[in-house]
């Protein structure tokens, strides 16, 4: 009877993977199904595991498969769980964001626009980068036998696509994991009120040393600060930022900086430049969500801070707020 449901249980698995089971869009509150499941979610978690909720006020309208979203967070909580043998933490938060086309440019099928997000973190292992790259293929697994066939984070991949959305996820061996999913808000009126009328970005003229060890990220934050009009010096590690500060006989304004990198972190980096560079405000960058990386101990809370993925008007209203001392 055993094998004839996991039999089951896996062909429903494959059936929706393959999009033969169709979705049944609604216009759904996050909030408010993640409140609604949050009895399940304490159930399938040890008593040696803490959930969190953080869910924003007046979080957007979404249009998606309430199921299939329900299914999402339960897989993505389960995860965490099975990512803490000793027990942890796992922290589910919303948010409204905004995605703009400099991250529509690196996602396929993202369009640029404004989106709901659910985070679903964990205080687990982490992951290296090579299961990062391998995370949504489907039948990959770092489950022992007969724990896991594969399919669940590859069908949160395919469900959030399907509603036009996107998946991104960041981890850091030793430090856990975050998944961070994006869905389109529903058409309503408040997305025609003129509040949410596009403003021009923040610009300004001094000197940025940013730090940033993924190329990637390095290279198109670079270019949205280039855009706004700032002096952009470039770093892909702790160390050769302190030489480019060494090196560079101006003021410099502001350290960017991610916070978890190999060898030196931002905040050791931050520390380092203060000695020198008294005035030099900081602003640091992570993966993780701000709420997540104080619990981790990653930051403090002191320093003014940036979650990735920030769209360009995100990043130029931060850096004024810091600058200007606001």
């Amino acid at each position: 009877m055993q094998r004839r449901s996991r039999a089951g249980a896996l062909t429903g698995q494959l059936l929706a993977f393959s999009r033969q089971q169709h979705m049944r869009p609604q216009v759904i509150s996050l909030n408010t199904l993640i409140t609604n499941t949050e009895r399940m979610l304490r159930r399938l978690i040890r008593e040696d595991v803490v959930l969190e909720l953080i869910l924003q006020d007046e979080l957007r309208s979404v249009t998606a498969d309430p199921h299939q979203v329900e299914q999402a967070i339960v897989n993505l909580v389960v995860n965490a769980r099975d990512a803490m043998p000793e027990g942890g933490r796992i922290t589910v938060e919303t948010a409204n964001v905004s995605l703009d086309e400099s991250y529509a440019r690196t996602h396929i099928g993202v369009q640029p626009g404004e989106f709901a997000m659910i985070a679903v973190s964990d205080t687990g292992d982490g992951m290296s980068a090579e299961v990062l790259r391998r995370i949504f293929e489907p039948f990959f697994t770092t489950k022992e036998q007969g724990k896991g066939v594969g399919l669940g984070l590859a069908m949160v991949y395919g469900m959030v696509k399907q509603t036009g959305g996107d998946i991104w996820v960041y981890s850091e061996p030793g430090r856990g994991t975050t998944f961070k999913l994006y869905f389109p808000i529903a058409a309503d009126p408040v997305a025609a009120s003129p509040s949410m009328t596009p403003q021009l970005a923040e610009r300004g003229d001094e000197t940025i040393l940013f730090v940033e060890d993924e190329p990637s990220v390095r290279s198109v934050t670079v270019k949205m600060l280039e855009q706004l009009g700032y002096l952009v010096l470039a770093a892909g590690s702790g160390e050769e930022a302190v030489e480019m500060s060494r090196a560079h006989s101006g003021t410099i304004a502001l350290l960017l900086t991610d916070v978890v990198m190999p060898n030196m972190s931002g905040c050791r980096l931050a520390g380092e430049l203060a000695v020198t560079r008294p005035d030099m405000r900081v602003l640091y960058l992570s993966g993780y969500t701000e709420n997540v990386a104080i619990q981790k101990g990653i930051v403090d809370g002191s320093v003014p801070f940036l979650a990735k993925p920030f769209n360009r008007d995100a990043l130029a209203t931060t850096i004024r707020s810091v600058l200007d001392g606001r």
